[in-house]
C-alpha cells in the first residue's frame, strides 16, 4: 500500500491552537491524509496565523463542521485517540484500512458523547499527555509503520527538503 492510496481522514474536536492544526496539516500531507475536519470556533478565528510551512492547507481540504459524526467518510471506521480508561494501547492496535481518526482539543478531551459512537478508542502509552500535533504525528507514523509502505532512495529524494542532498 502506498501512502497516497490510504483512506485516512482526521476529525479535530474544537482545536484551539492554529500552530498545532498547521502541524497536523503538515503531518497529514506527509502521511497521505485525505481531509481534515474540525468543530468549534476557536480555530476558525485563529487559522490565518498558522505554521503550515509546506502549505498543505492548499492541498488537503480543511473543513469546519458542526458535527464530526455527520462527516464520517463512507465505510470508515471511527477511531478516537484519547487517554481514557478502557482504551486499547496504540502499539497493539490494528489500523482499519479506511479510518476516520478523532483527536480532542489541546485543553480538553474527546467527550463521552463522541466516544459512544466510535468504533475504536486507542491511547498512546506515555508518561504524560502529548500535545495535539505530537499525537497526530505518532498516530499517523504508527499506521505507516504497520503498513506495507513504499521505501527506498527514490522516496527519500521525493520527501526530503530541497536543501538536503546527503548520501551514505
Amino acid at each position: 500500500m502506498q501512502i497516497a492510496s490510504q483512506k485516512i481522514s482526521i476529525g479535530l474536536v474544537n482545536p484551539k491552537n492554529p500552530v498545532n492544526v498547521a502541524s497536523i496539516l503538515r503531518a497529514a500531507g506527509c502521511y497521505g491524509v485525505a481531509s481534515v475536519f474540525y468543530t468549534g470556533q476557536r480555530y476558525r478565528f485563529a487559522k490565518d496565523f498558522n505554521a503550515d510551512t509546506k502549505a498543505f492547507h492548499k492541498v488537503i481540504p480543511t473543513i469546519g463542521v458542526d458535527s464530526l459524526r455527520e462527516v464520517v467518510p463512507e465505510g470508515a471506521s471511527v477511531v478516537a485517540v484519547e487517554l481514557v480508561e478502557g482504551a486499547a494501547p496504540l502499539p497493539r492496535f490494528e489500523h482499519p484500512e479506511n479510518a476516520f481518526y478523532i483527536l480532542g482539543p489541546e485543553d480538553g478531551s474527546v467527550g463521552a458523547d463522541i466516544l459512544s459512537w466510535c468504533d475504536h478508542v486507542v491511547y498512546i502509552p506515555t508518561y504524560s499527555c502529548m500535545n495535539l500535533a505530537a499525537t497526530a504525528n505518532v498516530l499517523l507514523y504508527d499506521r505507516l509503520s504497520k503498513s506495507d509502505y513504499v521505501s527506498g532512495d527514490a522516496l527519500i529524494r521525493q520527501s526530503r527538503d530541497t536543501n538536503n542532498k546527503a548520501k551514505i
